[in-house]
């Protein structure tokens, strides 16, 4: 499949930390009962989009020692995906969430995960060793579903370890990525919002999310939220708008083309592995703002999160 990669590899190492569920997507949003069976999860799109720039990403996440597992990872080998350290949870399966497109692209979703392997990842009893392999990254990647599945005693062991790894000359990259059926209330998600911030290098959040937590945020409210907490790139993602780079105390509106949106699946998460691949291989914020919109923007007009390799743009081209 990848032999048609056009990107160059990077010697930079990324993992992307997270969990993949089966999905559930409906075939005809006009016919209810019509389903496809795949499988996908914010953060694994990102790791795919990733490789197929040319990017050597790893997938970390807890899997069951199903059939549907072990598709899984056969898939994202072929995506040249890295799954060494991924572990797999006997007599488990993983979470399952449903997808509701409607017509113009906009989705809902629904989740079947409280028994998913991957809430446990750093309470197995590998986690300590995990998290060693963990520093060698020089970029660690995840969202803020990633920290929703935690425990807080797993959040303060991980808010330990971002504080040894940033130390280290570690990039945490963090997208706020926020669902509010995912954590106990609102305030709970902002705290630890706010404080993976502190630690990273990198924070791509969406102007449509930070809303949820205060519906009147301004964009310039936003920026200055993240930059007082510290973050020196800052990419608010504005949907059809384009998006806000922010680094070294500059700022730029960059725009987007307008397409017409079959299914805004993934359009963050394409657009976040575009930027970072981007950013990893030496570009500008602006011109890796650039690659990233016209990637998502080719995402969008397809079905899925994630789209046929033949139709993806590349940053070397």
């Amino acid at each position: 499949m990848n032999s048609t990669l056009k990107a160059a590899p990077s010697k930079l190492r990324c993992a992307a930390i997270g969990e993949c569920m089966l999905e559930l997507s409906n075939i005809d949003s006009s016919v209810f009962g019509l389903q496809n069976l795949k499988f996908g999860g914010d953060t694994l799109n990102t790791a795919i989009y990733m490789a197929r720039q040319g990017i050597d990403v790893d997938y970390i996440t807890a899997l069951g020692d199903d059939k549907w597992s072990d598709e899984m990872l056969k898939a994202w080998q072929l995506e040249q995906i890295g799954t060494d350290l991924i572990a797999q949870v006997p007599n488990r399966v993983p979470g399952l969430y449903a997808i509701q497109t409607f017509e113009g692209g906009e989705r809902e979703f629904y989740y079947w995960r409280n028994e998913s392997p991957a809430r446990e990842l750093f309470e197995l009893k590998q986690s300590s060793q995990l998290l060693l392999k963990l520093m060698a990254f020089d970029y660690l990647y995840l969202s803020g579903i990633t920290l929703s599945l935690y425990s807080a005693k797993v959040l303060e062991r991980l808010w330990d370890f971002f504080a040894q790894y940033k130390a280290q000359g570690g990039k945490l990259v963090f997208d706020s990525n926020y669902r509010p059926r995912n954590w106990p209330d609102a305030n709970v998600a902002r705290q630890c919002f706010d404080k993976i911030a502190r630690y990273s290098a990198i924070v791509l959040p969406t102007l449509d999310d930070e809303q949820l937590f205060n519906p009147k945020l301004t964009l310039e409210q936003c920026q200055d939220h993240y930059q007082q907490l510290g973050v020196n790139e800052l990419v608010i993602k504005l949907g059809s708008q384009g998006c806000l780079v922010c680094s070294n105390g500059q700022s730029q509106l960059v725009p987007t083309v307008a397409v017409k949106a079959i299914d805004t699946t993934s359009a963050g998460d394409s657009f976040n592995a575009t930027y970072l691949a981007a950013r990893m291989k030496n570009l500008t914020t602006t011109e890796a703002a650039k690659h990233a919109h016209r990637v998502a923007g080719e995402v969008i007009q397809y079905q899925g999160a994630i789209i046929d390799i033949a139709n993806q743009p590349f940053i070397d081209e």
